[in-house]
């Protein structure tokens, strides 16, 4: 169950960075070349690991790519706060931005523990062999 919220959370943001480009590209910080280009390319990578969790084979590698992405895009979840860049004319308080930068670590766990990288900490039932 886990693994199926993950991958649609991913799916969901995939698709919005790519048919909605530009509240992304404004909360990319300045030092990211080609802000549009790296926008479309973390969609793609968004339901490229989506679909990875959903195969056996290739769970465990999305599961990675996953937690370094959501790791990658920290930054622009920090620039986005502390500059206060609005989305549609919106500018969010700290209560969206304090929960999104603390739940961030929680992101890059949960895509570890539902592609089984880990299992901290809670262990999962070995089956016998």
């Amino acid at each position: 169950m886990a693994r199926w919220l993950l991958a649609i959370a991913y799916i969901v943001a995939g698709i919005a960075h790519l048919t909605r480009p530009a509240g992304f590209v404004a909360i990319t910080p300045d030092w990211v070349p080609l802000p549009h280009m790296v926008v479309m390319l973390t969609g793609m990578a968004e339901l490229a690991g989506a679909t990875g969790l959903m195969i056996p084979r290739l769970r465990r590698a999305a599961a990675v790519g996953l937690a370094l992405y959501a790791l990658c895009v920290w930054p622009a979840n920090v620039h986005h706060a502390l500059r206060d860049i609005p989305l549609n004319g919106v500018h969010l308080s700290w209560w969206y931005h304090g929960p999104r930068l603390v739940l961030q670590p929680v992101i890059i766990w949960w895509a570890l523990w539902a592609g089984s990288v880990t299992d901290w900490p809670f262990r999962r039932r070995q089956s016998p062999p």
